[in-house]
């Protein structure tokens, strides 16, 4: 018994550390860009006249995030000159990404969304890309606070970035709503224009706080790896083309092969087909909850109090949860438990559409869901990253969460016409999403003894 308090609080010791305290805060920075191209950018297209399909198609932008492994070796190795050598490698990416989401909204919020649509979504598409790449940093420096042989607390670095990542959305998406909701009945017709300037100065501070994260990954120079390179005797086509072809060897294909090498061909395709059918149900119901909420007879305050404001406090305080249990009882039985909690919350927004605008079933399917999500996210990280060899953290995260993002994104994006073709029903709606996250619990189930990484 006493052993058993022991290792409870040792634990709970581990959430308590500085260390956690900087994962948590690249979460909220990772976090926050969704609610610019997702929460915002949505309900902006829906005020705007704007059909479900076509909300529903604009969201594939986020397809960004799951190609941003293909540059994922250059943020890996290339230095940005004098501002990586003042505040680090990882840090120095992350900064520069930030300013152009900056950039980014202060254009945003000088653009008439009836003469400038096309604008409009290509400037989210520029958020997505900038966001995107930044998370290649924010998931390699989060990783890299860890140490190698602390695999046994990777759960918990996982679930502080998860809750930071969803206090960056939530909480971000709740100021935007309530900052847009005011201007909007003060009669301010550019209402949500004025929301992204303050949005703007909220992205900055982050940018500030970010400078308090101590790097501590030591990669080679430059032109150590240069000499490395130039010395390989390998020749084809001649030393420029050499240096290119190692360059991509060693940065691109070598990380790949690895992965493969380490679980072998069968087993790596299977976890990349799990790593793409997994959250699929959650991401047809997250891109069109909000469109959702409006049509049944939610104001966006409504939307803010119980889907942000709530949402958050839920989730939160289960991500802290999620994360002891996943440590607690292991990934893949965390995996299982998440996949059927989330599946059977997404039948609450089904009842939520039958009886109508009803406060206690919107309160009740929001907490609940927001439980599954947290849940989910944790398992679904600390799962990545489990996989991932410490010589390619950024490349193989990268390529691994890239796989998860695909699914979420590409088919995700035509949750809108999914609703337009059922005429509208979204119960029905509701009841495929739930159906979608049966074949990734299938897959892991034949998997979960054949992975070395969880052996």
């Amino acid at each position: 018994m006493k052993n058993l308090k022991e290792n409870k609080f040792e634990t709970i010791k581990v959430f308590l550390e500085v260390r956690m305290l900087k994962i948590f805060l690249l979460g909220i920075i990772s976090g926050f860009p969704w609610v610019l191209i997702g929460s915002s950018l949505s309900l902006w297209l829906k005020e705007e006249g704007l059909s479900r399909s076509t909300i529903g198609w604009a969201g594939a932008i986020f397809a960004v995030y799951a190609i941003n492994y293909l540059w994922a070796p250059l943020v890996d190795k290339l230095k940005i000159f004098w501002l990586t050598k003042k505040i680090g490698h990882r840090k120095s990416w992350i900064f520069l990404m930030q300013l152009f989401i900056g950039i980014s909204l202060l254009i945003w919020s000088s653009i008439n969304p009836e003469k400038n649509l096309f604008f409009i979504i290509l400037i989210g598409l520029l958020i997505a890309i900038f966001s995107s790449t930044q998370d290649i940093s924010i998931d390699a420096l989060r990783i890299e606070q860890i140490k190698s042989n602390e695999s046994n607390i990777m759960a918990a670095g996982a679930s502080m970035a998860v809750m930071g990542w969803w206090t960056g959305f939530k909480i971000g998406g709740l100021v935007s709503l309530f900052i847009s909701d005011y201007f909007e009945k003060l009669g301010f017709y550019n209402y949500w224009q004025i929301t992204f300037i303050f949005l703007f100065f909220i992205l900055m501070l982050l940018n500030f706080l970010l400078l308090t994260i101590e790097e501590k990954s030591k990669k080679l120079s430059n032109k150590n790896e240069l000499n490395v390179l130039k010395n390989s005797k390998i020749s084809i086509f001649g030393k420029k083309i050499n240096f290119i072809l190692l360059w991509i060897f060693e940065t691109i294909i070598t990380p790949i092969y690895d992965f493969f090498k380490k679980n072998g061909l069968s087993i790596g395709i299977g976890i990349l087909a799990f790593l793409f059918l997994f959250k699929i149900g959650e991401a047809f119901l997250g891109r069109m909850s909000l469109i959702f909420y409006k049509e049944i007879g939610f104001t966006k305050s409504d939307i803010g109090i119980f889907s942000k404001g709530l949402g958050w406090v839920t989730t939160v305080l289960f991500t802290l949860i999620g994360g002891f249990l996943t440590v607690k009882i292991g990934l893949v039985r965390s995996i299982f438990i998440a996949g059927i909690f989330m599946a059977v919350t997404n039948l609450l927004f089904s009842l939520l559409f039958w009886t109508g605008k009803n406060y206690l079933i919107f309160s009740i399917a929001v907490i609940l869901d927001d439980l599954a999500a947290a849940f989910a996210t944790v398992a679904f990280v600390a799962f990545i990253s489990v996989l991932v060899n410490r010589q390619y953290t950024a490349t193989q995260y990268a390529l691994l969460a890239s796989i998860g993002t695909l699914g979420r994104t590409t088919l995700a994006s035509s949750s809108g016409s999914l609703v337009d073709y059922l005429d509208g029903d979204w119960g029905l709606f509701f009841i495929i999403t739930c159906l979608m996250v049966i074949p990734s619990l299938i897959l892991i189930f034949f998997l979960k003894g054949k992975i070395k990484a969880l052996n």
